[in-house]
């Protein structure tokens, strides 16, 4: 993030501009909806006699018992590897594929909503099996999207054709909602007529630690059809001023700006975490005014993904961007996060443990790490502007006189200072080869972009300024900067997005609606 963050004391958004995901300011209100928006084109009752018949479902259903069972304490690694212990399970575990319940009591649609279980602190199963019909009165299914919905009295988990996504920050969809809250899961975006899928739904009482005298009903289940589910909160035709012919070979005539959430303080580092047999594919992005890191889901759903991003400190209020800023992956598809309060990078683990990477050099503070990038040998590459200090370079708390690029070895055990010759280096990217590092300034008298080689031990060499914005109109220096597969470059400069190709030609500015700070890549 930059200086200019006092001078957007405003909501900030994320855009989606044909494939590429920018981070910017923008004044509006913050909305958390459950995906697809909107009304949809059809529905089925599952709890009616005729909405099962359609979907060729029958319901069945099944107590959950509480069973003793064998473990192990936590170990050294923090998983349960240490000594055996005793603790509880539960007993069927079914939400996983092809399980047998034809064991289990049919149950008419009809009395979906008759009490069950034993009350107190109790479990439940509800299972059905669907077939995507032809068509749903004179609506047409094949290649729609289908949500399923459901609400039971009082919490509920939904496994879909055996699978149960596990996410941090997770708020619904097949996980707890809330008390009585609406689960909604994306059951398909392609629907085929004859397609089957499996549902499965833990029933669970509560408030738990209430102990509840009430039983676990369904209040409504239904499958939601949509033609054309809107995901964009809006559209904007983007001005783009075209200086060279190259740029057609990159921006498709027609594209559009989605405005996909809002209401945000401010918004930077997006990364987008690839689809896994866990779970779709999704983006993660900080806040760092507000100490936050978000998730948005290809379905349009905003939640927070970890609070208190950056920093936990009681004097916390003096400072202007306290959460974290730059995110990325490992190999291991880790998430490492620059911390501007705790002024470090740390690497979350599979079990969310944070890992202190780095947080000083030669036993002094760093400033605050702003940006960062991996390189293909596991070596982590850093930006340390003064930025996230609550008087910047004038902070009493700064102890490096400088503003370093740094690099953290890949056994992490070694943190090396580069350059030191940008007083705000902010952006860094690795041409597609890793022949050339590339690192731009924040820095209103000197908007520049600088490219190094890279030297075979991961050090820097004959750095030069690959390209030089400083004369350019708008008053935003450097920020953000990303590179395609290709070798063009994509910056945070004065007045838009900049495009810029591997031989330093300016191809073109996009000019959105805001300015953007930052941007990846995302999707296929």
């Amino acid at each position: 993030m930059t200086m200019s963050i006092q001078r957007h004391i405003s909501t900030c958004l994320k855009l989606i501009l044909s494939g590429v995901l920018c981070a910017v300011a923008v004044s509006s209100a913050q909305t958390v909806q459950d995906p697809p928006f909107g009304r949809p084109d059809a529905v089925v009752d599952l709890g009616s006699r005729g909405g099962v018949q359609l979907v060729q479902g029958q319901w069945r259903y099944h107590d959950v018992n509480i069973i003793d069972s064998d473990s192990r304490a936590v170990g050294p690694d923090l998983k349960p590897s240490g000594a055996p212990t005793k603790t509880y399970d539960y007993s069927p575990h079914a939400g996983i594929a092809n399980f047998d319940d034809s064991a289990w009591e049919p149950i008419e649609a009809t009395t979906l909503d008759q009490r069950r279980s034993t009350a107190k602190v109790c479990f439940n199963w509800y299972r059905i099996n669907i077939t995507i019909p032809t068509r749903i009165g004179s609506f047409e299914t094949t290649g729609s999207t289908v949500a399923f919905e459901i609400v039971i009295d009082d919490y509920a988990e939904i496994w879909v054709d055996g699978k149960l996504p596990r996410i941090l920050g997770q708020p619904g969809g097949p996980v707890i909602k809330g008390f009585n809250a609406p689960n909604r899961v994306i059951l398909t975006r392609n629907a085929q007529p004859g397609q089957h899928i499996q549902l499965a739904v833990f029933g669970i009482n509560g408030p738990i630690s209430y102990s509840p005298q009430n039983f676990i009903w369904i209040k409504s289940a239904t499958l939601d059809f949509y033609r054309s589910p809107r995901i964009a909160i809006s559209e904007t035709p983007p001005q783009i001023i075209r200086e060279d012919p190259q740029l057609d070979e990159i921006l498709s005539p027609g594209a559009k700006i989605e405005k996909l959430a809002g209401g945000f303080l401010f918004t930077e580092g997006p990364v987008w975490v690839p689809r896994t047999d866990e779970s779709e594919g999704y983006l993660l992005f900080s806040d760092p005014n507000n100490n936050v890191i978000y998730r948005w889901t290809p379905d349009g759903q905003l939640s927070i993904f970890m609070t208190k991003s950056g920093y936990r400190g009681f004097d916390i209020g003096e400072y202007g961007q306290p959460g974290s800023n730059g995110l990325t992956l490992d190999k291991q598809g880790r998430l490492t996060i620059n911390q501007h309060g705790n002024r470090r990078v740390v690497r979350m683990e599979k079990n969310g443990q944070l890992t202190v990477l780095a947080d000083n050099y030669e036993g002094k503070r760093l400033n605050s790490p702003n940006d960062l990038v991996y390189r293909s040998d596991g070596a982590l590459y850093f930006t340390d502007p003064p930025f996230g200090l609550p008087k910047f370079f004038d902070d009493a708390r700064k102890e490096l006189p400088y503003s370093g690029v740094f690099r953290v070895s890949a056994d992490g055990t070694q943190v090396r200072l580069l350059t030191t010759e940008l007083k705000g280096p902010n952006g860094l990217a690795f041409s597609p080869d890793e022949k050339y590092f590339y690192v731009d300034n924040w820095d209103p008298e000197r908007k520049i972009i600088m490219r190094y080689e890279v030297l075979p031990d991961g050090g820097l060499a004959n750095g030069m300024v690959f390209f030089d914005m400083t004369s350019a109109e708008g008053e935003d220096a450097l920020d953000g900067m990303k590179i395609d597969q290709k070798g063009n470059l994509y910056v945070s400069g004065p007045g838009g997005l900049w495009i810029i190709s591997p031989e330093g030609k300016h191809l073109g500015t996009i000019v959105g609606p805001e300015h953007p700070h930052n941007f990846a890549w995302g999707g296929r």
